[in-house]
Formats: structure tokens, C-alpha cells, sequence
């Protein structure tokens, strides 16, 4: 593994700090206070490229590697991670579900949208019952012929609120089990679909979560991503690619963090000096950045492994 940047990653990693420094820090706190939804900033995320990164270029996307995306990600997570968890859904999810598993129909229907940032896409998977065991799915798409009618509750849904285009897992046939889950690409003003109140959340509170209930609503059985019954392999498949997105965030995170309490370290005097020159404080800064560094390094060897096409799904657990 050689993680010495190539120059177009580079440049891709200095435009997304440079558009979280200069765009994104005014106005993080009064957004993430407010829940406050960046539609502006989400554009021009759009614009610059950042939602489609991994979206081959025939469908509108900018067809780069995970390891860019990783390095844009970890650059806007320093600063905004209420745009980077959007960011992450569209890319990771959103766009990659679609990309790799959906017919060419849909592919030409929705990537193009998504890729440029004007659809944001929501991943509907999580329900009262049904978290982190997604096989418990109670939310139901029964077969009717031609398309499909879901009944049932989505719960914790980020983009639920103001998403242009949803990813709904449920279950056609109960006694299949897992094996009777399907995930299909419904349109949220489809009649009967009500978008519950904004969560009020600890923190990146400017993303937009809620409830997401649906009651006797259509959608085409040609929405359908993949075979009948494939919709629980197909969640378990990209979210392995999700979790190097949310490692990510969370480097990006740490990482922002820590230059803030750099920072303040150097500015904020105590006995004559600053406190970083004071070694109780210099160890915590030291300690951190260790920390940085080893997960920045189970990160970028998932994204690496992503890359070369090898098994990334242990690497990816682990990093996240």
C-alpha cells in the first residue's frame, strides 16, 4: 500500500478544504443549533462535484476513486458534518446502489439528478424494530402485479425530510425471511407517505432526520433494484461501502478537532506561557494525534482495498 497522493487526489482533498473553510465554517454553529437544513451549501456540493463522486461519467457523475472521496470527505467533516453525512448517504449509498445493482433504466432515470446534487437521496432502512438486525423488516411492499403497495414505518431516516427520492426496504414475502426482503426506489410525493418532525438530536442536528410512514402507497414494480428477494443483500452490500464513508466522518471529525484544540492551545495563557508548552497538555495534543493517525491509516487501507477491487468489507468494519 502506497499512500502517497497522486496530484489530481491532491488538488480534490485542497478544494474540499478550501470550500469548508470558506463556505462552510460561517454560519456550521447557528445551523447545527437551529437545524437549519444547508439546501444552499448542499448545492454547491452538487455544483463542485462532491455528490456524485464515484458516479461514472455517462450518468453525470465525476467517476473518481474511493480514495478521493475519502480525502474530500475527511475535509468537509472537519467543519460540517451535517453536509458530510448528506454527502456520504449520496455517494455511498444512493448513488452506488443505484450504480452497481439497479437496472439501466433507473441508472439513466435518477443518477444524473443525484450525481449534480439536485435529487438527495434517503436510505430507508431502520424501523422501531429493525436496526441494526435489518432482517426484523415489518414494513411490507406486497406484490399487486405491476407495482407494489408499502404500508409501515421507517425510523431515524437521514434526508428523510426534504430527500427528492427514496431507497425503501421491505419485505414481499414473510415466510422467505430475508430472502423475501426487496428494495425499491420510491418517489416521496407519492400519496400517502407523511415525513414525521425533525429529530431533536445531540448533534449534527442541521442534517434532517425523521420518521418516514407510509399507508397503502404505490410504487412501480420496475423501481425494483435488482431480482425479486435480492433487498437484503443488496443493503448489506453497500452499507460494507458505507461504513468507509462514516469512518471518514468520524476521521474528519477528530481532525477538526483537534486543530481547534491546537489552536486554543497556543492562544490561551496559563503561568506565563502557553498551555501547549505546559506537558499535561502537550501529552492530550500528542495522544490525539496518534489516535488521528493510526485511524486515518485503517481509513485509507479500506478506501485502498476498495479500490483495488479486493475484499474491503473486515477493513471497512474496523475503520468505522
Amino acid at each position: 500500500m502506497n499512500f502517497e497522493f497522486t496530484e489530481e487526489q491532491l488538488m480534490i482533498q485542497k478544494a474540499a478544504r478550501d470550500f469548508a473553510q470558506n463556505e462552510l465554517l460561517k454560519g456550521t454553529i447557528e445551523r447545527d443549533t437551529n437545524k437549519i437544513y444547508p439546501k444552499e451549501q448542499l448545492k454547491q456540493m452538487g455544483e463542485l462535484g462532491f455528490m456524485g463522486m464515484m458516479v461514472k461519467a455517462e450518468y453525470g457523475g465525476t467517476e473518481m476513486d474511493t480514495m478521493s472521496y475519502v480525502l474530500a470527505m475527511e475535509e468537509i467533516s472537519k467543519v460540517d458534518n451535517s453536509c458530510s453525512v448528506t454527502m456520504s448517504i449520496q455517494n455511498s449509498l444512493i448513488c452506488s446502489g443505484i450504480q452497481n445493482y439497479a437496472s439501466e433504466e433507473l441508472k439513466k432515470k435518477y443518477l444524473p439528478g443525484l450525481a449534480s446534487g439536485e435529487v438527495i437521496g434517503a436510505f430507508l432502512l431502520s424501523e422501531p424494530e429493525a436496526g441494526s438486525d435489518a432482517t426484523s423488516q415489518r414494513n411490507t411492499a406486497l406484490d399487486k402485479g405491476y407495482h407494489y403497495i408499502i404500508n409501515g414505518t421507517k425510523n431515524w431516516i437521514s434526508n428523510g425530510k426534504y430527500g427528492g427520492l427514496f431507497i425503501v426496504i421491505a419485505q414481499t414475502d414473510v415466510e422467505k425471511g430475508h430472502k423475501g426482503i426487496n428494495a425499491i426506489i420510491v418517489d416521496p410525493k407519492s400519496d400517502g407517505i407523511t415525513r414525521g418532525e425533525l429529530e431533536d438530536k445531540m448533534g449534527v442536528r442541521a442534517s434532517d432526520t425523521c420518521s418516514v410512514m407510509f399507508q397503502d402507497v404505490k410504487a412501480p414494480k420496475a423501481n425494483r433494484i435488482g431480482e425479486d428477494g435480492f433487498g437484503f443483500k443488496f443493503a448489506m452490500k453497500i452499507l460494507s461501502g458505507g461504513r468507509i464513508g462514516i469512518a471518514a466522518q468520524a476521521l474528519g471529525i477528530a481532525g477538526g478537532a483537534y486543530e481547534l484544540a491546537v489552536k486554543y492551545s497556543e492562544e490561551r495563557s496559563a503561568f506565563g506561557k502557553p498551555i501547549n508548552q505546559h506537558q499535561a497538555i502537550a501529552f492530550k495534543l500528542a495522544d490525539m494525534a496518534t489516535k488521528i493517525e493510526a485511524a486515518k491509516l485503517m481509513v485509507y487501507r479500506a478506501a485502498w482495498l476498495k479500490d483495488q477491487g479486493k475484499d474491503y468489507s473486515k477493513a471497512s468494519a474496523m475503520a468505522k
